[in-house]
């Protein structure tokens, strides 16, 4: 025996223990029946049972007991808080209180069987005549189980207040122990999972665990319109309008679409629900279980590995000191957003460097922001012109005039080779020996895929492309998928590979989600990816586009419909991989009518395409407009033999470079490997995606790409 010492602490105590004995008991308080399950939930996988809702004379007799027994259970409370905590009242109350725990159910079954034999008798017992009293006894009829009656109006109150499960989510746990399917990572990749793996199993319970404090979203607005928004307060609540107009949000779907974490083995219907600020540490593929860094378990049936990348930085930030470090932005989500959107209406120099689609997209914006202000934006980067290596040369440079006339000083050939924190700027040296200040950098040069997860988990790492290692259909282990920027797959046509864009999130998170629900489907749909240099200049690809590949080019005069303003305004869309889908629907029987061969078959059209010769001496019959590939010079072809040279010329190497003076208002460039189109980027051409996909798609060789580029219709909005 022993003795506590204090009032209160003793009443804290004994409440505690005669909670700990309770919680596996049913308790009334009030009109509403409850179970505490918080030991439960934490000891098995699968979450606190369900109960089957009791009955109403059940919920009548349970209260009944209940409400005695809780009497008798706050006097042991009471007596425990008023005497100190005797040891001798916490003992009892605890004997009393597990014995009573025993009784209590029996009582209310016992009621609830009063109750119904009552009821039996009732309808059983009918008055007997005196006449018949002397005659024999007949077998008594069989007597049918009566029909449960209707519910008084109290009664109803209780069993409407009887809730269809029984936990109670103040005392569980925040995050569950078990999900049926596990995503890692909140971007795109996991949006597109859910999506898929809801479609399919329409009851699915799947749980995100996301290391941002924010709900799936998309990254595409953060370099692009979000920057063009006149209307602060829209922008603060991560809210942008299209080209077209159309306000949008950054997220996918509204914070009601999620349920809460601890609630989501309760969903009968199934739901999504998003653990954020938390990072995944650990797999263990044999017991199925992911270690979180608070050390929480979450048990799996599937899991999916969805975690992106980080922005790479460059050894020159990397040394610097700390002053140097706290003005640099590693632009990646919506945190790095809000920090360059303050800077920018502050600062009066922003450096950024790199010149990729990132880099560019930002300098755009920027270099937009500073017509309205006396910011100076300085773009730098060691190739020669704005992507360099996508674009061939001479559309890289010509780029990089638009990109200027932006309101942007671009560097190209310019890298960083030290930094410095002096007067509150930012000192950085270049390899041409000149000195910028600076108020803030921007890096912008790629990513590196988060791989952390392989060594602990015992994955395999690509190392000539990063990211995970998975077959066609994005496994890498049993149970295990990988989608996303970290994904490293086999792709039945191009052959390994790892793709950094939008697009591909949308695709392979798809298919991940397909095949974690059974699908099996290899992965062979190519995803595309655009970029936008504001509304007014923007591109689509697909396929291995790389500037070191030979590249055949064919452009045309480009209309007030060749933009990316245009096109959302169009399909009411500015995420082009839907854009795509809406350019089925919206354009697709006009491009029918106008070119019989879009979206063709290109076997057939391989069969019923003319000869270099034919089409030679039907171009120079013909007066009407027909797409010419670029050349050097503005010439006309003297005769039909030089005109067939030019285009065999063409065919065998892209040696085309047109002069500064050329507006390459839009047009098509087929990238090649071993004569095979592997790459496509339509330049300023919307709607055309399916085509260059089944171009692609098919890896075929064609004997003559300037008929190839006419299934794009380049002059279909010429007047």
């Amino acid at each position: 025996m022993f003795r506590i010492a204090g009032s209160v602490t003793a009443a804290r105590l004994t409440a505690a223990c005669c909670r700990t004995v309770t919680t596996k008991q049913f308790q009334v308080h009030g009109a509403s029946l409850h179970v505490l399950s918080s030991d439960t939930s934490r000891k098995t996988r699968h979450g606190p049972a369900h109960r089957t809702p009791p009955s109403w004379q059940s919920v009548r007799s349970m209260a009944s007991a209940g409400e005695s027994q809780s009497k008798i259970n706050y006097i042991f409370f009471g007596l425990a808080a008023l005497f100190g905590g005797g040891g001798i009242v916490y003992w009892w109350s605890r004997k009393y209180m597990r014995e009573t725990s025993k009784d209590t159910p029996k009582k209310a079954a016992a009621a609830v069987s009063s109750a119904s034999k009552e009821a039996a008798e009732t309808v059983a017992e009918k008055p007997v005549p005196e006449t018949t009293k002397s005659a024999p006894a007949a077998p008594p009829p069989a007597v049918e189980t009566p029909a449960e009656a209707a519910p008084d109006a109290e009664s109803k109150k209780l069993l409407d207040a009887v809730p269809q499960s029984y936990p109670d989510f103040e005392v569980m746990p925040e995050i569950p122990g078990h999900a049926k399917y596990l995503l890692i990572g909140g971007g795109t990749a996991s949006f597109a999972a859910f999506r898929a793996i809801r479609a399919s199993d329409a009851k699915a319970q799947v749980l995100v665990v996301t290391e941002e404090e924010e709900l799936p979203y998309m990254r595409p607005p953060l370099s692009k319109e979000l920057w063009y928004s006149d209307e602060p307060k829209l922008v603060e609540k991560m809210k942008f309008k299209q080209w077209n107009g159309k306000e949008r949000s950054v997220y996918y779907n509204p914070p009601s679409f999620y349920v809460e974490p601890k609630e989501l083995a309760y969903q009968e219907n199934g739901g999504v629900a998003v653990v954020k600020g938390r990072k995944v540490m650990k797999l263990n593929p044999q017991k199925q279980v992911a270690v979180l860094d608070n050390g929480w378990e979450i048990f799996y049936d599937k899991v999916l590995i969805a975690t992106g990348g980080r922005p790479r930085n460059i050894p020159v930030f990397e040394r610097a000191s700390q002053e140097v470090k706290d003005r640099v932005t590693l632009f990646r989500g919506i945190k790095d957003f809000k920090r360059l959107d303050e800077v920018s209406k502050n600062a009066s120099s922003i450096v950024v460097v790199g010149g990729g689609f990132l880099g560019s997209e930002l300098t755009c914006a920027l270099g937009k922001r500073s017509r309205d202000s006396s910011l100076k934006v300085i773009q730098m980067f060691p190739e020669q012109g704005n992507m360099g290596k996508v674009l061939p040369e001479y559309l890289s440079q010509w780029t990089t005039a638009k990109v200027r006339e932006e309101g942007a000083t671009v560097k190209p050939e310019t890298f960083v080779k030290r930094a410095r924190f002096s007067d509150g700027k930012v000192i950085l040296k270049l390899n041409t020996g000149e000195e910028i200040s600076t108020d803030h950098v921007v890096v912008a040069v790629g990513l590196e895929p988060n791989t952390e997860l392989a060594k602990e988990s015992g994955l395999e790492v690509d190392d000539m492309h990063g990211g995970f290692r998975v077959n066609a259909e994005l496994e890498a282990r049993s149970d295990i998928w990988v989608a996303g920027d970290a994904s490293s797959f086999y792709d039945i046509k191009l052959g390994r590979r790892r793709v950094e864009h939008h697009d591909h999130a949308v695709v392979s998170g798809r298919l991940a989600g397909e095949n974690m629900t059974g699908a099996k489907k290899p992965y062979w749909h190519q995803s595309m990816f655009w970029s936008d240099l504001g509304p007014d200049v923007g591109y689509e690809a697909i396929g291995i586009v790389d500037s070191s590949l030979p590249t055949v080019a064919v452009f045309a005069k480009a209309t007030e419909k060749d933009t990316p303003r245009a096109v959302v305004e169009e399909t009411g869309e500015s995420l082009r991989s839907v854009t795509e889908t809406e350019a089925l629907s919206i354009f697709g029987s006009a491009m029918q009518q106008a070119a019989p061969a879009t979206v063709p078959d290109l076997e057939v059209m391989e069969a019923t395409l003319p000869t270099k010769e034919e089409a030679v001496a039907a171009e120079s019959s013909e007066t009407t407009a027909a797409p010419e590939v670029e050349s050097a010079t503005d010439e006309p072809a003297p005769d039909v033999e030089a005109a067939a040279k030019l285009v065999a010329e063409v065919e065998a190497e892209n040696r085309v470079a047109p002069t500064p003076k050329e507006d390459y208002g839009k047009g098509v460039i087929f990238y090649l490997r071993d004569d095979i189109i592997v790459g496509v980027v339509l330049w300023n051409l919307f709607n055309r995606m399916p085509i260059a996909r089944k171009i692609v798609k098919e890896g075929k060789q064609h004997q003559d790409l300037a008929e190839v580029a006419k299934l794009f219709d380049l002059h279909a909005d010429e007047d």
